[in-house]
């Protein structure tokens, strides 16, 4: 992980803040653990979304619904660090560096899916979730292929995410991104 990307997203999101500006960054201020947790709640809600999706025949909507498990995941464990995020590319990028220093202990795969790719021909779970939301497509063939799997991959990032934001362990931002 190229440490220059994460602190531009810490002095992008400053920049814009002082400008008046909404930033698409992420700021530093208190570790909130009542946020952490309703990000949490959320993102066990998303699960049982997907549930109601599937039983009433609405295939679109799932991709979504697993994409913000995961992404709230994300944003509890930003908050643990006192960080509130609003960039999912920033979301990404913080947790792979947090990962990479064994700040926490959180799977990759569970990284990579909510990372943004920018080149051409790569796709990841923000693309899906994208061309179901604005797709014209009700049903989507791979939606139910995936589904049990994609159940328990969520499952796995709640039950991982629940592990890093129950801890006891004081999660500091590293001095060398400050």
């Amino acid at each position: 992980m190229d440490i220059k990307e994460v602190k531009d997203c810490f002095r992008n999101a400053i920049k814009d803040d002082e400008k008046g500006k909404k930033h698409k960054g992420l700021l530093i201020g208190e570790s909130n653990q009542k946020m952490a947790e309703g990000y949490l709640t959320k993102a066990k809600l998303n699960i049982q979304l997907s549930e109601l999706y599937k039983k009433n025949g609405f295939d679109y909507m799932i991709p979504e619904a697993w994409f913000y498990t995961l992404y709230y995941c994300a944003l509890a464990i930003l908050l643990k660090f006192g960080i509130s995020s609003r960039s999912q590319r920033c979301t990404a990028i913080f947790l792979k560096y947090a990962k990479e220093k064994d700040l926490i202990d959180y799977d990759d795969e569970l990284i990579d899916r909510i990372t943004v790719h920018t080149k051409k021909g790569e796709e990841s779970d923000v693309d899906k979730r994208e061309e179901a939301r604005y797709g014209p497509q009700i049903k989507i063939e791979d939606v139910p292929k995936e589904y049990d799997s994609m159940n328990r991959l969520c499952k796995r990032a709640i039950e991982q995410c629940e592990e890093i934001i129950y801890s006891d362990k004081e999660f500091k931002i590293p001095k060398e991104l400050l």
